[in-house]
């Protein structure tokens, strides 16, 4: 579980973060959601510890990311794996080596015990055998699960994903959706994920955080979404054409 206390944030002039307060809970998806602007971005951020905030406390168990020392730091981020919005990965590296990454630098594990563990994780996104091709070679989609499987290497006890659909077609999408959902029950990790895709949201939301000016604006689970009375998501949901066919053969079938 990651606990967000009270985070405010500026640039300069303009306030990004204005007194967030949410639990990401262990074991499910957290998504994180909002319009362009909204701090969803900056949120990530401080929770990853790549910005720091004016004012509060991310809390992961009973560590205060912000006041932490570089030792405690340097161990809390081996417990963390990241997903990133442009997958991130080498080009010059093979996709084994990629995933073996996280392992070369921050563990003292034997070549044939490095190498079990890439398999491993291989296995678990479905991409079994593809160790020695280059990232060039494989698809868009493929590229995104080996971006999970380094991601997942270092057994974490922390995923955040930014954008993990962006540029996928809507089948790749809900495969990636569920096997980030998959990874997050079986290993009962604490999942953030940074998401416009609204599709995501209805399949995998256990809990939506979304925002607005900076401020948290309402949370809940997809199941609540639909019924939702708060006005912000009522607009941000209408946004979304995904949703209002949804909710449109929702009340047909009353």
């Amino acid at each position: 579980m990651i606990k967000a206390e009270n985070i405010y944030k500026r640039f300069g002039e303009h306030q990004v973060l204005k007194g967030i307060s949410t639990i990401f809970e262990a074991g499910k998806t957290n998504l994180v959601i909002g319009k362009s602007g909204s701090g969803k971005t900056v949120l990530l951020k401080i929770l990853v510890g790549l910005f720091s905030p004016e004012q509060g406390r991310v809390m992961y168990g009973d560590t205060d990311l912000v006041t932490a020392n570089k030792e405690t730091l340097r161990k809390l981020r081996m417990e963390v794996g990241m997903l990133f919005q442009g997958n991130a990965l080498f080009d010059s590296m093979t996709i084994e080596e990629n995933i073996r990454f996280p392992l070369d630098m921050f563990t003292k594990m034997t070549h044939k015990e490095k190498l079990n563990r890439v398999n491993y994780c291989l296995e678990r996104v479905s991409l079994d055998g593809v160790n020695k091709k280059f990232p060039s070679e494989i698809s868009g989609g493929m590229q995104k699960r080996v971006g999970i499987a380094r991601a997942i290497v270092l057994n974490p006890k922390y995923l955040f994903c930014d954008e993990p659909n962006s540029g996928l077609d809507p089948k790749t999408s809900i495969t990636i959706d569920e096997l980030i959902s998959g990874i997050t029950k079986d290993n009962n990790i604490t999942t953030v994920i940074n998401t416009h895709d609204m599709n995501s949201v209805m399949e995998i939301g256990e809990n939506i955080i979304l925002l607005e000016k900076g401020m948290l604006a309402w949370q809940g689970t997809k199941d609540e979404v639909l019924h939702e009375h708060n006005e912000v998501m009522h607009d941000f949901i209408f946004a979304s054409p995904f949703l209002q066919k949804l909710i449109d053969k929702t009340q047909r079938n009353k």
